[in-house]
């Protein structure tokens, strides 16, 4: 376990603001505090994200929507269509209605430097039946510099009446959840480390109970399996997997961040893990006794102003895991 510890280890604007003593111009584009986007480059950045996807997924091919997908959503994405190339019926892939996206609002926030990001809250064509209960989508659209295109790194499938209202300014323009800072339960770039530490041992305990944080815990606790021995590690992401959030007009927001989960099944002798057709498409190695699973998770949470009434925790709203890779031994 102590090595699988280890191994697990826009809008370009620009604002003068003045002259120097030389006489030179300082350009500090940077520093302007501008809407991250424009409904029409909202609009074009959704139509661009729906092309390359359809295109993606009737070819079962991550060629053709790399460059629009990143992020947690991104190393799912693409994992998942290399898994289902070496099986899929290609045809069938292509006859397949495309996904739609309409009754699209956009939340664009205010905010200085780079990147800019806006979400996304579209119905879909792909509701699962779930009776008379709609769903909508969330998304976010990250611009990472002025050359760089418009990516989706995450992406969040809630029921309407979860998707809170947002603290909006007289322009219409939303605040960057991170301007919030200790005024929220939890910071937004402390949530991976949180969620991760508390599946590890329990704390922090600031989530609201769940099928996943409580309900995962107990699950993972319960694993039994004659001739096998289960271990998990959890890690979490930022950099290129850095959470993006909202404030919400309660004085809360809304947040996505990653996190990586490693699940190890040792078997014992004369036993072999099962392998299934995705893993054994992203497998390395050979599966002797030992099978260890890499997933990456985007999770979408309300995170409660601190101290809001009631004690109220960091609730997950929606939670997007994909397999990214598989180790034999």
């Amino acid at each position: 376990m102590r090595r699988l510890g280890r191994s697990a280890a826009g809008l370009a604007v620009a604002t003068v603001l003045g002259m120097t003593a030389s006489g030179c111009v300082t350009v500090h584009g940077e520093l302007a505090q501008v809407p991250a986007a424009t409904k029409s480059e909202a609009d074009q950045a959704l139509k661009d994200f729906l092309t390359a996807y359809n295109k993606a997924n009737a070819a079962v091919d991550p060629a053709l929507d790399a460059e629009r997908v990143t992020g947690a959503l991104g190393a799912v994405n693409q994992a998942g269509l290399k898994a289902r190339s070496t099986y899929t019926d290609k045809d069938a892939a292509a006859a397949r209605d495309p996904l739609e996206l309409s009754d699209t609002h956009y939340v664009i926030p205010k905010k200085a430097g780079w990147p800019r990001y806006f979400f996304a809250n579209a119905d879909s064509n792909r509701d699962v039946d779930k009776g008379d209960q709609d769903t909508r989508w969330l998304l976010v659209f990250e611009r990472t510099g002025p050359d760089a295109l418009w990516t989706v790194p995450y992406l969040g499938v809630v029921a309407p009446s979860e998707v809170p209202e947002f603290a909006l300014d007289a322009d219409g323009l939303a605040k960057p959840a991170e301007t919030l800072g200790a005024e929220l339960a939890v910071r937004p770039e402390d949530l991976s480390t949180s969620y991760t530490g508390y599946l590890s041992t329990g704390a922090p305990d600031v989530f609201a109970a769940g099928s996943t944080t409580s309900g995962w815990r107990a699950a993972r606790a319960a694993t039994k399996k004659p001739g096998f021995s289960f271990q998990y590690v959890d890690r979490p992401l930022d950099g290129a997997f850095r959470p993006f959030g909202l404030a919400t007009k309660d004085g809360g927001a809304l947040v996505f961040f990653s996190s990586k989960h490693y699940e190890r099944q040792t078997a014992a002798q004369g036993l072999k893990p099962e392998v299934n057709r995705d893993t054994q498409a992203l497998l390395t190695g050979e599966v002797k006794s030992t099978l260890t699973k890499e997933r990456v998770s985007s999770q979408l949470v309300y995170v409660p102003a601190r101290g809001a009434a009631g004690g109220a925790k960091v609730t997950v709203l929606n939670r997007l895991p994909g397999l990214v890779s598989a180790t034999g031994e």
